[in-house]
């Protein structure tokens, strides 16, 4: 026996090493700080796993391996989630590695049914079909979408306007499933899925390749919009209690002032709650009074996180979580309120049905308990601008790609982030964030200004790449030039495809396995 050979044999029979070892390799793969580039592990980082899993008979042991490495692996990737909320951190990460361990679930009951082959080769299509359920469910977190792990890899993501962050994963898991049948095969079988492998690798590389040769030939667009991002650094555990309205306005408008004066900016955008407090309420007249003065003398549009309190008639008051674009004058804003909300920090899932269940947040300071938006809405510059539509989407929701693309389609030529990643403090937690809002660029062909209140202030162009930064846990401004697209990609106009597709696959391989299974135990003698 070879050395490959028993290592192979030694991790199929392990019975919580080889778990552990792919929990390790999935989270050191998945995005961290800039100086750790480690995402590429991420392509065998199931191998150890689904080997051990190959002789696996009981759900429970099952059950016990999956959830032993997805909580390995939630813990290293999202352990920063307790700097906010120590109850919510833990529970996140519990309840994500369980959900998790469904596709496996779902390969476990295939390989039972039409043994460990077909159910591994039917494990690309159950794990899509897995992701993108979850995504649709109040409950999701929805952050360690597999492919999510290559945000950063520039040259290998491009593909993502026609599949979006789905292809990735697909591509990601049938990669770890041939290098598994490579492993367990013979030579001429194994080399045929390495060559199949190499192809893997080397497409996605010429496709890149092409886009930006094809960029570097045509000129990029004319169009472009002078945007100012404010960054204030303030620190969000001390801003609810510590700071009034008064202090939090006079640090905007001293650091805005400055950034008009030098760079006379068409938009100035100002971070999540940058006014937390609801500004068009009577009581806070004076406050958009001195606004709207501000807003005459700098010439500009304001993009802004605020608190925004709606009232109708027979129904109790609800606050959300906002962004507004106010234009000089009096006019009344575009208000968009935020639709997707933190599970149990900002909303407590399916709490419309439940009302008792709001006992059960774990809310960051001063934004618990946030009402639920409408649905993309898009805002539109007005005519001195040349009536351009923007995308603004707030914190969390960049992590949804679906939901960006409705944005997309209705007009949006740029999207914009406004965000507050400081309740991380200096964790890798902001660039995760940064990294998955990279690849909702590639997926729809469009830049982003993404402003946080601190955390990382960045503008990204249409291929995830970074044109201009501001470091975080720094008072500062921001201004870019940001080119504005028009065409739609094929992703942009069919962003549930694939999942559909991979889920319409996955039936008929379920109806083949339970078929095939019961045809056996018809011939079976007796």
């Amino acid at each position: 026996m070879t050395s490959l050979s028993r290592t192979i044999n030694q991790l199929s029979q392990s019975r919580y090493f080889a778990p552990l070892l792919s929990g390790l390799l999935l989270g050191i793969s998945f995005p961290s700080y800039p100086f750790i580039r480690l995402e590429l592990l991420a392509w065998v980082a199931l191998v150890p796993l689904l080997l051990s899993l190959r002789s696996v008979e009981s759900a429970g042991e099952l059950f016990r391996r999956v959830y032993l490495s997805m909580l390995l692996y939630c813990l290293i990737s999202l352990w920063w989630v307790s700097l906010a909320t120590l109850p919510g951190g833990i529970l996140t990460m519990l309840t994500q590695a369980f959900f998790l361990t469904v596709p496996l679930f779902a390969f476990y009951a295939i390989k039972k049914m039409a043994a460990y082959r077909f159910a591994l080769f039917s494990l690309p299509f159950l794990w899509v079909v897995c992701e993108w359920a979850y995504m649709h469910q109040d409950l999701s977190l929805g952050w360690l979408t597999f492919g999510n792990s290559q945000a950063n890899l520039n040259l290998m993501i491009q593909y993502a306007d026609i599949t979006g962050v789905w292809g990735i994963s697909f591509w990601l898991v049938w990669f770890n499933v041939l290098a598994v049948h490579a492993l367990g095969s013979a030579r001429n079988v194994a080399f045929r899925c390495v060559a199949v492998m190499a192809l893997m690798i080397i497409v996605p590389l010429l496709y890149a390749s092409m886009l930006f040769s094809r960029q570097e030939a045509i000129p990029g667009p004319a169009d472009r919009l002078r945007v100012t991002l404010v960054q204030p650094d303030i620190d969000p555990h001390q801003k609810w209690q510590q700071y009034n309205s008064a202090d939090i306005m006079e640090r905007y408008y001293r650091l805005t002032n400055q950034a008009v004066r030098e760079n006379r900016p068409d938009l100035v955008i100002w971070p999540e709650t940058a006014i937390p407090f609801a500004l068009f309420q009577p009581i806070y007249a004076d406050d958009l009074q001195v606004l709207r003065s501000s807003l005459r003398q700098w010439h500009s549009l304001l993009l802004a996180g605020f608190v925004d309190v709606r009232h109708e008639e027979g129904k109790p008051s609800e606050t959300f979580n906002a962004s507004m674009l106010l234009e000089p004058g009096y006019g009344m804003p575009q208000i968009y309120r935020k639709m997707h909300l933190v599970p149990f920090a900002e909303r407590v899932p399916y709490i419309d049905y439940f009302p008792w269940l709001g006992y059960a947040t774990f809310s960051l300071s001063g934004i618990s308990g946030w009402g639920k938006g409408d649905g993309a809405s898009v805002m539109t510059l007005p005519a001195s601008k040349g009536k351009i539509i923007i995308a603004n989407v707030i914190c969390y929701e960049s992590i949804f790609p679906g939901y960006l693309t409705e944005f997309v389609r209705k007009g949006a030529r740029l999207l914009t982030l406004v965000t507050n990643d400081g309740w991380y403090a200096t964790s890798y937690g902001p660039y995760q964030h940064l990294a998955i809002a990279r690849l909702r660029c590639v997926e729809n062909r469009r830049a982003m200004a993404r402003c946080a209140n601190t955390g990382l202030t960045v503008v990204l162009d249409k291929f995830g790449r970074t044109i201009a930064e501001i470091p975080w846990w720094e008072e500062q401004t921001l201004t870019a030039d940001v080119p504005l697209e028009s065409s739609l990609t094929f992703y942009t106009r069919n962003p549930d495809l694939l999942p559909k597709a991979a889920l319409a696959i996955s039936i008929l391989l379920f109806l083949v396995a339970f078929i095939t299974h019961r045809l056996d135990r018809a011939l079976r003698p007796r």
